[in-house]
């Protein structure tokens, strides 16, 4: 049995992982960190991960950057593998998470959705294939309620897209007052409304023709699912830096 810390229980995807872990018998939630947590778990819940004295194999975080130190403090302490779930971190916070992980084993992805990290796998082998002849536009679209703008997940196909095209490259938010497109542009379009889960397209458009790669959360359920593999994965590491590219490898 892996037992797993959830870092941010009380909040949506909290509750889902709680509610998803039922199709997982080799998981179990032993323990909960949140500070504003009302509902009845099967789990004891902390109002800080400093609090918890559960044993766990796993530290899972869906919450905020601002819980970052504290995480690694907490996981080099009891030397377990965190699980970062959340976006939003700084170059900074980025930075510390690589020199951590040459301490613990540290898992950190923009999106635990198994369809989204198949199409950045396929950007890494089209996109400078296409650049040439293509622009490349980003669009993706939230719910209202979400914090971060581009998300996380925009800006990992956005970073993949850039990292595989070998000539120079830059982002543009938005175009308001920018004038005509350079060809250099990858463009990223951010849309928030409504209780929209999460939706990502990247467009490669042409002289004649359009290529669209979409991806569409349906419901949460893909990111708790994703996670809940991630938590199997990581399980019994002891240090390195790992993605949703090794989960998908490790099912194949």
């Amino acid at each position: 049995m892996i037992n797993v810390i959830l870092n941010g229980c009380g909040g949506k995807m909290g509750k889902c992982i709680s509610s998803a872990v039922s199709s997982f018998p080799n998981i179990s939630i032993v323990a909960g960190v949140d500070k504003f947590a009302s509902d009845k778990t099967d789990y004891e819940i902390f109002k800080s991960i400093n609090d918890v004295n559960v044993k766990a194999d796993v530290l899972l975080d869906f919450s905020r950057p601002d819980s970052l130190n504290e995480l690694l403090s907490y996981s080099k302490n009891n030397k377990l593998p965190l699980i970062l779930c959340t976006t939003g971190y700084s170059k900074e916070d980025l930075a510390l998470i690589k020199e951590s992980s040459n301490e613990i084993a540290i898992f950190r992805s923009a999106n635990m959705s198994i369809g989204i990290n198949v199409i950045n796998n396929i950007l890494k082998k089209i996109s400078n294939m296409l650049y040439a002849d293509f622009d490349i536009e980003i669009i993706e679209k939230h719910h209202n309620q979400k914090v971060d703008s581009p998300s996380g997940t925009a800006l990992l196909l956005g970073d993949t897209i850039r990292s595989s095209i070998k000539e120079e490259t830059e982002y543009v938010y938005g175009r308001q007052g920018i004038g005509k497109r350079e060809h250099k542009d990858i463009a990223v379009h951010a849309i928030r409304g409504g209780s929209i889960v999460g939706e990502h397209e990247v467009l490669f458009a042409g002289q004649g023709e359009l290529i669209e790669l979409k991806h569409t959360a349906m419901s949460r359920d893909v990111f708790a699912i994703g996670a809940l593999k991630s938590c199997i994965f990581m399980f019994d590491k002891k240090s390195g830096l790992y993605d949703m590219n090794d989960v998908i490898e490790s099912l194949t």
